[in-house]
């Protein structure tokens, strides 16, 4: 393989300049990360503790195993989109080890209005447990909810990837044994009782976690019967007497170490399917990620300096060097785990986009899975690139890419517009898992350009009605166009909607994606029937 050998000059002005911008990033991504570690109010965190439980995020440190990494999704989900709910939608979702074994935690907070489930936490919930699904990794649900916020039912109740999904996800992953496991810590009312319910094994806190369809107040309304919380839901009822629930526990330190318990005896865990080399780091230090993207987001990154400082041992296999050269391709490995990567150097042209097609195939006939790092403006416009095939070779890319069934996963590092961040396996085209760093953008384009084309659009109707537009009034026009924009793309939004993963730092990117290809090495491989290739 070639070692990478860098040319940037980490000592220039330039350098230094967007090093400090860039860490100015670095440092608003960690203080929202510290609002959504906060959890709820401290009033309710205080009420929460009086009541002799461990708070949610403790919760998930006494569960996983001591030193476990903890890979969280969706930690800034939601973030500013509902008054009073910090950063993560009041449940934490992510991957750690519990006995040495992979498994997604999901946990309701409870501290942050009482753990009620809005639009988008049953998004966070579902995206949890397709990744899940997608390496097979067992769930573990730490349930302390008071149910769906009713104010947002319409996000909540009647569509594909609401609260039902959740139900309809448990079920199939059980039936393909990916295991389901409930540790019950809190209230579990309505159709939330489903949740502990359609799990493979439950484990309830006595005189703490109650399980029923109908609580005392609506058993009351309902059928004139007056009964207390403990003989209608509770843990010695549940456990004794209805069989819903399987494990008793006396607090919530207890109920974790039985959780544990439990999970020790899930079987024999997945062998890995690909051989893991020795990590080894890269020859040159990450950080100065941080100097080499501009301050000015019109000006690209060079893809080639990246990987230099995120591959290992910065050792890149490249793959048609010569050929379509505004998209690297080629075989690295991450923390020992071989990869192959698609990265954007520039426009795409037909020749790139072919390029990455074959590609594609290479590594799905090989079963290596796929990394893409999308920088991207979109592809190649004008009559010149329209008489050379650009759509037919971007069909052929974009075939390519969706039809691919090895582990795919997207980090957006720069702007990702238009196709491009389709063709780059863009959130519609479901990679496996997709993150973005804090100066990542996306959009159908970059607001200048949504600003030109509309103004474009407004200046011939005017010619048509016979008026005139002057500078001064087109530019008005151009501003409010522009600002939706320039709200839309930054990574900030398309965190807090879940359209990524989460926001992560250059520097904790080989980590990352180390963890995620040690767990994709845990899945069977699946053979790739390609689309058709118009050729």
């Amino acid at each position: 393989m070639t070692i990478l050998v860098p040319r940037a000059s980490t000592s220039d002005a330039e350098f230094q300049a967007n090093r400090s911008a860039y860490e100015s990033l670095i440092s608003t991504l960690h203080e929202r990360r510290r609002q959504a570690l906060a959890g709820g109010p401290e009033k309710a965190r205080e009420k929460h503790l009086a009541r002799n439980k461990i708070l949610p995020r403790d919760r998930v440190e006494v569960l996983l195993d001591p030193g476990s990494p903890f890979l969280e999704l969706g930690m800034l989900a939601g973030e500013g989109l509902y008054e009073g709910v910090p950063p993560g939608a009041s449940i934490i979702t992510g991957i750690g080890l519990i006995n040495g074994r992979p498994c997604m935690v999901i946990a309701n907070d409870a501290t942050v209005k009482g753990g009620t489930y809005y639009g988008m936490t049953c998004k966070k919930h579902v995206r949890a447990q397709q990744i899940a699904w997608a390496h097979r990794l067992p769930c573990v649900t730490l349930v302390d909810s008071g149910g769906a916020f009713l104010p947002d039912m319409s996000n909540i109740f009647p569509d594909v990837g609401q609260f039902g999904s959740i139900f309809n996800n448990q079920v199939r992953m059980s039936a393909e044994g990916i295991q389901q496991i409930a540790v019950v810590l809190g209230p579990c009312t309505a159709g939330g009782a489903y949740i502990p319910a359609l799990c493979d094994e439950i484990v309830i806190v006595k005189e703490q976690g109650y399980m029923y369809l109908g609580g005392p107040e609506l058993t009351f309304a309902a059928t004139g019967e007056t009964v207390d919380g403990e003989s209608l839901g509770g843990a010695q009822m549940h456990c004794s007497v209805s069989g819903v629930t399987d494990h008793i526990a006396s607090d919530d330190r207890h109920a974790l170490a039985l959780t544990r318990e439990v999970l020790r005896e899930l079987g024999e865990p997945p062998r890995p399917r690909w051989t893991k080399l020795p990590s080894r780091p890269p020859r040159h230090d990450p950080r100065e990620i941080h100097g080499l993207i501009s301050r000015d987001p019109k000006i690209p990154t060079d893809t080639r300096e990246i990987l230099a400082r995120l591959v290992d041992d910065s050792r890149f296999q490249e793959f048609k060097p010569l050929y379509g050269d505004t998209l690297l391709t080629g075989f690295a490995r991450i923390h020992g785990h071989e990869i192959g990567i698609l990265a954007n150097q520039g426009v795409l042209f037909p020749e790139s986009a072919m390029k990455a097609a074959h590609f594609i195939d290479l590594c799905c006939q090989r079963d290596i899975p796929l990394l893409f790092l999308a920088d991207v403006t979109g592809f190649m416009v004008g009559r010149a690139a329209e008489q050379a095939g650009i759509a037919k070779a971007g069909a052929k890319m974009i075939t390519a890419m969706a039809s691919a069934n090895v582990p795919k996963y997207t980090i957006l590092i720069g702007a990702s517009y238009g196709a491009g961040y389709l063709a780059m396996c863009g959130r519609p085209f479901n990679p496996t898992a997709m993150f973005a760093w804090p100066n990542a953008r996306a959009a159908i384009m970059g607001p200048e350009q949504a600003a030109t084309v509309m103004a474009l659009v407004r200046r011939q109707i005017n010619k048509t009605e016979g008026r005139e537009w002057t500078p001064e009034e087109e530019e008005a026009f151009k501003r409010p166009v522009r600002k939706i924009y320039e709200d839309f793309q930054p990574a900030d939004n398309f965190s807090s909607n879940l359209w990524v993963d989460g926001i992560i730092a250059p520097t904790e990117t080989r980590d990352v994606m180390g963890l995620m290809l040690d767990l994709a090495s845990r899945t069977a491989a699946k053979p790739t029937p390609f689309g058709v290739f118009r050729f």
